[in-house]
């Protein structure tokens, strides 16, 4: 389960707003560049100064400020564009990201990606279509593109974000610390579920004042968790997972958390028996207190590779481990991080060349990025190999809530100083395991259209999470809350939106070949 922190009237109300919004199929809003008119595509015109407008997720801090006007000091000298840089708070940018597009408010570039509806925005007329506009304008960020990002990045024949250059990894485990249990009977071993909850068992025997594992608002991640273990594939990405395949079959039927046996069996009955010895606090569900395992509150918590790295470095004395416990790992969809111009925008031309410039010019890329050298970050050399170490937490934009993800490059996206010794050893085991068009690998491709049941989408993530997120912590009584779910789902339009999403992954499977081949 992932963080959906907005109620059913609020996402209605952004349903609406958004399908009020004219799509770019015939044209383009009144006075707005239209992507698609060839005679919009002039020589690239630096002779006037421009402000180029972005958005992403971040709270400012001290001195930020001095990392932006830096930048543009640097952006100003070298292409005549300066960067206004402005962060949607972490605390509701799931709710305030959809309602940015919604607006009508003129911006030129935004921080996209799979978890906050990258392909229904797109439909949606929010992004503008980047397949004549970025060869020209962003010509190498374009070109460099792998296959399988263009097809994930398009819609139709329109081409709407222009993905990370660097790959994450659906790998998914416990982040937790190692010297809470260190001579208390802990057998050193982190291999699934089970072992976890041997883990957690030691922390609520020894530390009663401490949560065991980090839950809040956000949910609790275990149904997930336990799905990955045994090699399930959600198809809408962790945002809304609550439609499943095993992706091994060669024409998978989508099915639900109460379709599918093992979740009466083996799932209900594990969290009743974690809920029964304590190992969830009573109100997970309504606490929003941030980073409870980063700040001492809680031993572990449930993430990605990326995390893991970022926890080790902030507390390197707590013998921070993470283990992989997703059976069949692949790369995250290219749209999980992904550049997008947006609608509004009134000079795409410049803003993508803005995007060029950073992702191209190391000097741009690090004040960007990284921020300030000797203030905010240095560089450390070790054995040939650049290392970027934070040197001051407060003004960095490397911070886990500060970072446009979609800017990493191959050439400029350095390791950080500090890092788990593992890292490197476990992607690289994720990169020989990983096959194109094998397993969860073959179905990244494979983008839903909800467009046809927005309504009864809405209204299955509502049910879900009344109904699901309290039943996954056995909050309620495990017989009755699984029936109540099955009800509130089909009440819901759950066979409907089945219906359509299993007729268009059909037709994905029928067409389906390895991109670039």
């Amino acid at each position: 389960m992932r963080n959906i922190s907005f109620k059913f009237g609020y996402v209605m109300l952004i349903v609406f707003m958004a399908m009020s919004l004219p799509v770019f199929a015939g044209g383009s809003r009144a006075g707005a560049i239209n992507p698609l008119d060839q005679s919009t595509f002039p020589a690239l015109d630096r002779s006037e100064p421009y402000e180029v407008i972005m958005y992403y997720s971040g709270d400012i801090r001290p001195r930020q400020r001095e990392i932006f006007d830096n930048f543009n000091n640097l952006a100003r000298a070298k292409i005549n564009t300066t960067l206004d840089q402005r962060l949607l708070p972490t605390s509701d940018w799931r709710t305030t990201y959809p309602l940015l597009f919604a607006s009508g408010e003129v911006f030129d570039l935004a921080y996209a990606a799979t978890w906050i509806d990258f392909a229904g925005l797109a439909r949606r007329g929010s992004f503008m279509p980047l397949q004549h506009l970025a060869p020209r304008y962003a010509p190498t960020v374009h070109r460099r593109q792998a296959p399988s990002a263009i097809v994930q990045a398009s819609i139709g024949d329109n081409l709407y974000g222009l993905p990370s250059l660097v790959a994450t990894y659906s790998a998914y485990g416990p982040i937790f610390r190692t010297d809470l249990v260190e001579g208390r009977g802990w057998n050193g071993r982190m291999t699934n579920l089970a072992d976890l909850e041997a883990y957690l068992d030691i922390i609520r025997a020894n530390y009663p004042a401490m949560e065991p594992i980090q839950i809040t608002t956000g949910g609790s991640e275990i149904d997930d968790m336990w799905m990955y273990e045994r090699g399930i594939y959600g198809i809408m990405g962790g945002t809304n997972s609550f439609f499943f395949i095993d992706p091994f079959e060669a024409n998978p039927r989508l099915f639900t958390f109460y379709e599918y046996a093992p979740v009466r069996t083996e799932f209900l009955p594990m969290v009743a028996r974690w809920n029964q010895k304590g190992l969830f606090p009573s109100a997970a569900l309504t606490d929003t207190t941030p980073d409870k395992f980063r700040n001492g509150i809680s031993a572990a918590r449930i993430h990605n590779i990326d995390a893991y790295d970022g926890e080790y470095r902030t507390h390197p004395t707590w013998g921070i481990r993470w283990e992989n416990f997703v059976s069949d790992v692949s790369y995250m969809s290219f749209t999980q991080d992904t550049l997008v111009v947006a609608s509004s925008s009134r000079n795409p031309h410049r803003a993508l060349d803005m995007w060029e410039a950073i992702m191209t010019d190391e000097q741009l890329y690090r004040a960007f990025y990284f921020g300030i050298e000797n203030v905010s970050y240095r560089i450390h050399n070790v054995r040939g190999q650049d290392y970027v170490e934070q040197t001051d937490i407060i003004a960095n934009q490397l911070m886990d809530w500060t970072r446009m993800w979609a800017a990493r490059t191959p050439e400029f996206y350095l390791p950080t100083f500090g890092a788990p010794e593992d890292l490197g050893r476990r992607k690289a085991a994720f990169d020989s395991y990983i096959t194109e068009g094998v397993g969860s690998q073959k179905f990244r491709s494979f983008v839903p259209d909800i467009s046809a049941v927005e309504t009864e989408w809405a209204n299955l993530i509502n049910a879900h999470r009344q109904y699901w997120w309290p039943l996954e912590l056995a909050y309620v009584p495990l017989e009755q809350g699984l029936a109540d779910y099955q009800r509130a789902m089909e009440a819901a339009g759950v066979e409907r939106v089945r219906q359509v999403l299993q007729g268009q992954l059909d037709e994905y499977i029928r067409n389906f070949r390895i991109p670039g081949r």
